[in-house]
């Protein structure tokens, strides 16, 4: 397991998010031939990841520490680290190799624990899920290569020495978590409002670090992968809705389809 590094007084003393730069969502996305994302078009900074990045930036301000940001992809990823460093982060790390072009999602998680693993963080931040893959898979394969307990879908997270309390809505209620760090937490885009980068954070993000690593730096071989897309098919149209009448029978009727769906 990561091993914490505490200050005297138990406050943080590395937060690391990861992000991703991903297809413009306000553009069309196209495919490749091979059935990958076309990413030669416009691309940002994940949403979900600033909303990660603005959650580590506030238990910084309110803990202390750092704030490092690590990502993986092409060279012209640094734009997506670097627009998370005008925003207050400290420093990032690029993961970038023609390797990786392609990369599933076990290989993406191998890559970013091997970089991640000399931080020594005391918690990693991960979105839910990426917008482009929108797999969720990473966060949990990152924690369990890293030896993390994770906690999900935190809409609040709430620090206390060496404790991490999560608060989580799920299908079955609401739930407060907790683990003590080091840990992993994935956060939804309710979390918190990203801020707007000043143009002061602009100008600093300038002269931060971006520290860029390749498969071999990592020791990482790429191997055969363990997921491949065999096919895509168009999601199944929205059926209807039925129109109840209210004929003074319409309560039963109501009653009785939500009972068949098993609502009551």
């Amino acid at each position: 397991m990561t091993v914490s590094r505490r200050s005297d007084n138990g406050s943080l003393v590395k937060i690391v998010v990861t992000v991703k730069q991903v297809p413009d969502p306000n553009s069309t996305i196209l495919l490749e031939p091979d059935n990958t994302l076309a990413r030669d078009r416009e691309v940002v900074l994940d949403p979900g990841d600033e909303c990660g990045i603005e959650e580590g930036l506030q238990l910084k301000e309110a803990h202390g520490g750092e704030v490092v940001l690590v990502s993986m992809g092409p060279e012209r990823a640094k734009d997506a680290i670097r627009k998370g460093l005008s925003m207050g982060a400290d420093r990032g790390v690029l993961i970038s190799d023609e390797q990786l072009a392609g990369a599933d999602v076990l290989l993406t998680a191998r890559a970013l624990a091997a970089a991640i693993k000399p931080e020594k963080p005391d918690l990693v931040i991960c979105a839910t899920e990426s917008y482009d893959g929108s797999t969720g898979m990473v966060p949990p394969m990152l924690a369990e290569l890293l030896g993390l307990p994770q906690m999900t879908i935190a809409k609040k997270v709430e620090v206390d020495g060496s404790t991490v309390k999560v608060h989580r809505q799920t299908a079955d209620g609401y739930q407060v978590v907790e683990a003590s760090t080091p840990a992993l937490i994935t956060v939804t885009a309710g979390i918190a409002e990203p801020r707007y980068a000043s143009l002061k954070g602009i100008m600093a993000a300038r002269s931060k670090e971006i520290k860029q690593l390749g498969l071999s730096e990592l020791g990482i071989e790429r191997g055969e992968p363990g997921e491949t897309i065999d096919g895509l098919a168009d999601a199944e149209a929205r059926k209807a809705g039925a129109i109840i009448e209210d004929d003074g029978t319409a309560v039963d009727r109501i009653i009785q389809v939500l009972a068949q769906a098993k609502v009551v």
